[in-house]
């Protein structure tokens, strides 16, 4: 089945933009739009996506403080992945406790976005590259403490997950890397982020990121 797709940005080019792409995709179905983050709510509800692509940046209600209000009052919440135009560290960290399933840059290659959606209908958290440089950096400054290796107590194929995990792999690239089903891959992440106290997958990258820079093994 497609996946459905609501499409919520003040910027009608923008949303034009994002249709015409996501039409290539025979896989990918969207099912409304919205021109404002105080739209958000009634649009889930009347459309029952399974992926929202939602802007931060609105006039109106931005889309930080609009996720929080639909994780508050829907049930059965969509994946919801955030654009920007740029990648400010505090609008990501917020974005991401608020309960974002991913956070693209607006000019991420055209397959990457849709390889996001794929990937936050299927449970899966994607970043940008350059957002998620951004984050370990700010992990790196001391924002957050760390143990002396970030990913201590893992196994080693958890290890080597939560490696491929911070690469920007998906679930079925990491099984084909490391010889692993889908499954297994998922059951080693879930783990992972148990022995670690993470709560999700973008999390672990920054982990494995900093583990790997610290020669940590």
């Amino acid at each position: 089945m497609s996946v459905r797709v609501l499409l919520v940005d003040d910027d009608p080019l923008v949303i034009a933009g994002l249709r015409m792409l996501l039409a290539g995709d025979p896989g990918v179905q969207v099912v409304g739009e919205a021109a404002d983050g105080s739209e958000l709510v009634d649009a889930v509800v009347r459309n029952r996506p399974d992926v929202v692509l939602l802007d931060v940046r609105m006039p109106g209600t931005d889309g930080v403080s609009a996720l929080r209000e639909l994780c508050g009052s829907v049930r059965e919440q969509p994946a919801v992945v955030m654009l920007t135009t740029f990648g400010a560290e505090p609008i990501v960290l917020d974005a991401l406790r608020a309960g974002a399933a991913g956070f693209l840059l607006k000019h991420t290659p055209p397959d990457q976005i849709i390889a996001a959606i794929h990937a936050a209908a299927a449970g899966e958290s994607r970043v940008s590259p350059i957002v998620l440089r951004q984050l370990i950096d700010h992990v790196a400054r001391g924002e957050r403490p760390m143990t002396e290796d970030p990913l201590e107590g893992l196994s080693d194929r958890e290890r080597d997950v939560a490696m491929a995990v911070a690469d920007g792999l998906a679930n079925a690239e990491i099984g084909e890397r490391l010889y692993l089903s889908v499954g297994s891959v998922k059951a080693h992440i879930s783990s992972a982020l148990a022995k670690l106290g993470l709560d999700n997958r973008v999390q672990l990258a920054i982990a494995a990121h900093e583990a790997r820079s610290r020669g940590a093994r």
